[in-house]
């Protein structure tokens, strides 16, 4: 057939030339591919970039929010934003109504706009065609995909460490000795090291912690005198914020300002402040229920409070150091000193901190100094917060089984024979600074 048609058969059956064809179709799909693989790892970039833009924005936002009112707040998460992703290269991912505060429900996992909120915030930036500034693409727009829309958000909230709600929490060395028994979610925290002796007991649940575990100081019998030790452990660090506002919440309790005062203190006018003589020794019948006292020592010296002295409903603000006298109790109560010595409040035996009440609501005691605590044995504490710029010392026989939280600039220093548990209630005026996690 190809004889008579004037075809020669060599040529018919000549494959020359057939896999530079094949090669062509090869070449078209691995750009194809190769292009996709290029445009989808610039969009994952991207979006990470974008990311990271939020995340940092929401953060920035809710740290300004707690001295910033609520647009400073939005327009410093919206300046970050900006600094991560430069308008004159990204345009404007993120705009001031993409920012909103709230409230972030933990349990159902869902955010709330609410004006006026400090708790959480929610970020919402994109690169979009709308918004001009979407993601190119290199060789999609080939099949009709010119740019990629990207949308991400940030969730940032605040909460409170369980360490610094009910436990021991130091700068410096956290020094406990013998004998002592800790329950269920209490916490001992160093950002320097834990020391500890013999016989005592870590129920499971407790939490000891340092920057690095193993620089936990034992006695040669090690773990096996301090039952539960081994599994309470834990590496960490915190920067410990509270300390930074000591001179805050003593300056908040001094000028009435009522999101430093607890809410027992009703008398909020200049007018019904009381004046404490400092030369005589305080009584319950010298002090008001709902009012802030405040007292003042020439010389650094110091006040006393009378043995057997119920403080009850009232806050004290003073330069004073303070003795309290044997069986003093406070109850729904705050005193603060502006004093610095290492003694700056101090007792007899058998201060009581706090109302003995098994972890009701309300009754505690906040005691702050910018200076140290000395407390001898018995030390009783119900609800109660120990604030210290310096150290806190105690001796024997303490007593938190009913909600204690001790925070020192310094050192915590512990004798032998205390109980310390945790409550989770009864603590609702302590002071406490926000720290904040990234949630969604």
């Amino acid at each position: 057939m190809a004889r008579f048609l004037g075809l020669r058969t060599d040529v018919i059956r000549n494959e020359q030339g057939g896999i530079t064809v094949l090669s062509l179709f090869f070449l078209i799909t691995f750009i194809m591919l190769g292009g996709l693989a290029i445009d989808v790892t610039n969009v994952m970039t991207a979006r990470t970039q974008l990311q990271v833009a939020a995340d940092a924005a929401a953060h920035a936002a809710l740290l300004a929010r707690e001295d910033m009112s609520e647009d400073e707040a939005i327009s410093a998460g919206v300046a970050m934003a900006m600094l991560n992703m430069p308008a004159d290269r990204f345009g404007d991912v993120l705009t001031v109504d993409e920012v909103s505060f709230g409230v972030w429900d933990a349990e159902a996992q869902t955010f709330t706009p609410q004006p006026g909120a400090k708790n959480a915030v929610l970020v919402l930036p994109k690169r979009t065609e709308t918004a001009g500034n979407p993601v190119a693409t290199y060789l999609l727009h080939l099949v009709g995909l010119d740019a990629w829309n990207l949308h991400v958000q940030a969730i940032f909230t605040t909460y409170h460490p369980t360490c610094f709600r009910e436990g021991f929490v130091a700068q410096d060395v956290v020094d406990l000795q013998s004998n002592n028994s800790y329950s269920n979610g209490f916490c001992i925290h160093s950002n320097e090291h834990v020391s500890l002796n013999s016989n005592n007991y870590f129920e499971p649940g407790t939490v000891v912690s340092m920057p690095d575990e193993n620089d936990i100081d034992l006695p040669n019998s090690g773990f096996k005198t301090n039952e539960g030790l081994e599994q309470a452990l834990r590496s960490g660090s915190y920067h410990i914020r509270v300390l930074d506002q000591i001179d805050d919440i003593i300056a908040g309790l001094e000028s009435l300002n009522t999101e430093v005062l607890p809410t027992y203190i009703t008398g909020l006018a200049p007018a019904n402040i009381v004046t404490l003589n400092s030369k005589k020794a305080i009584n319950a019948t010298m002090l008001v229920p709902g009012r802030l006292h405040t007292m003042t020592c020439s010389g650094g010296g110091a006040a006393n409070i009378e043995a057997n002295t119920l403080v009850s409903s009232i806050a004290l603000v003073t330069n004073c150091a303070i003795k309290f006298g044997q069986g003093v109790i406070l109850q729904d109560t705050v005193i603060a000193t502006t004093n610095t010595g290492a003694k700056s409040l101090t007792a007899a035996s058998g201060l009581q901190v706090g109302r003995n009440d098994s972890c009701a609501t309300g009754g505690g005691a906040q005691l702050v100094t910018m200076g140290g605590m000395d407390f001898p044995a018995d030390l009783k504490v119900y609800g109660g917060q120990l604030l210290a710029a310096n150290d806190i010392n105690f001796s024997a026989n303490a007593n938190g089984i009913e909600g204690a939280s001790f925070v020192a600039g310094g050192t915590i220093s512990g004798t032998s024979n205390m109980a310390m548990g945790f409550c989770g209630t009864g603590m609702e005026q302590n002071f406490h600074a926000e720290y904040f996690r990234l949630v969604y």
